[in-house]
């Protein structure tokens, strides 16, 4: 990864941490955006000694904030030429129903509107880097929950954070499936896929489940085995699936094979079934419905358009 530029969200502990060390290790310049600036000049210290070098900026943002998130974008996009992964990891439970300064539900503004309005934002320097992919990190809990089209801010039913939270999994997942359709239908050369790391043993976790965890602790993976397929979809040639080329190097591999490669769900480097309870499943109607509303909520322009895509069919996935 020398020479690549990965940009990771929530980077200060749990998962996104473990990714993050594995990254610089294999040489990439991080980019690492949190909400706090305490915490990750800490983390960037800590990768300057490990390494020797600083390849780390750090860019502060609150991802539930559309209007930090935008001043976190303008700074990735003034200060860095390239951008070869973009990492969407962090997340939050809320115990009780919270709105967000842009008047939006603080799970569904955290989990899915900032990642989407930083996705939308950074698309341009995206597809001016070969190869680039964006890596949503999700939660095996989003298979049980269906998607309230009709309610995606949680005002209707008494509030779940651990609902409220898989609910907002699935739309990130869902999402992603609506970024590769509309990226295949552009010129834009870039892939998008979701992963899930399996139970992990987490502060997030820890912090929102206890009882769950101090049961189920002895079984939980590492966060750095957590962590493995989000490293392997950043690291390997074009997104996913490909064997390394000979030598070993990690070419991002042609359109063609990106585009072959992007649009999965992937769990211990294999691609996985969207859905497992059918009362669950979005049809590809109802994933462009969510796209709309969503894009609505980030007040972001339509971002394909925006980073030079041409104009869509009308042909569903």
């Amino acid at each position: 990864m020398a020479g690549r530029t990965v940009l990771v969200t929530g980077p200060t502990s749990g998962l996104g941490r473990a990714a993050t060390e594995a990254l610089a290790a294999l040489g990439a310049r991080v980019v690492l955006v949190g909400r706090s600036p305490e915490r990750l000049a800490a983390l960037r210290d800590s990768l300057v000694r490990e390494h020797g070098e600083d390849r780390f900026p750090v860019v502060p943002a609150d991802m539930g904030s559309l209007e930090s998130v935008q001043a976190a974008a303008n700074r990735v996009l003034a200060t860095e030429p390239r951008l070869d992964v973009l990492i969407d990891n962090a997340g939050a439970i809320f115990p009780e129903r919270t709105v967000g300064p842009d008047g939006i539900e603080a799970t569904l503004a955290t989990l899915v509107v900032g990642p989407f309005a930083l996705e939308a934002a950074l698309l341009p320097l995206l597809a001016r880097t070969p190869g680039s992919r964006i890596v949503a990190v999700t939660s095996g809990g989003m298979y049980t929950q269906p998607v309230r089209l009709d309610d995606l801010q949680y005002e209707r039913e008494p509030w779940s954070g651990p609902r409220a939270y898989a609910r907002a999994k699935r739309i990130q997942v869902a999402l992603m499936r609506e970024w590769n359709r509309r990226l295949a239908g552009s010129e834009i050369d870039v892939a998008a896929n979701a992963m899930h790391p399996g139970w992990a043993d987490t502060p997030g976790l820890a912090e929102a489940l206890p009882d769950f965890y101090r049961r189920m602790r002895p079984l939980l993976r590492t966060p750095a085995e957590g962590a493995d397929t989000i490293v392997w979809l950043a690291t390997r040639p074009a997104a996913a699936g490909a064997a390394p080329e000979a030598g070993g190097t990690n070419s991002p591999g042609t359109r063609r094979e990106q585009r072959a490669a992007s649009g999965g769900l992937y769990l211990d480097r294999r691609p996985r079934p969207f859905d497992r309870v059918p009362t669950t499943r979005l049809s590809a109607a109802e994933r462009r419905r969510l796209w709309d509303a969503v894009l609505e909520l980030s007040e972001s322009p339509d971002p394909i358009r925006g980073a030079g895509g041409t104009a869509l069919g009308s042909a569903l996935v």
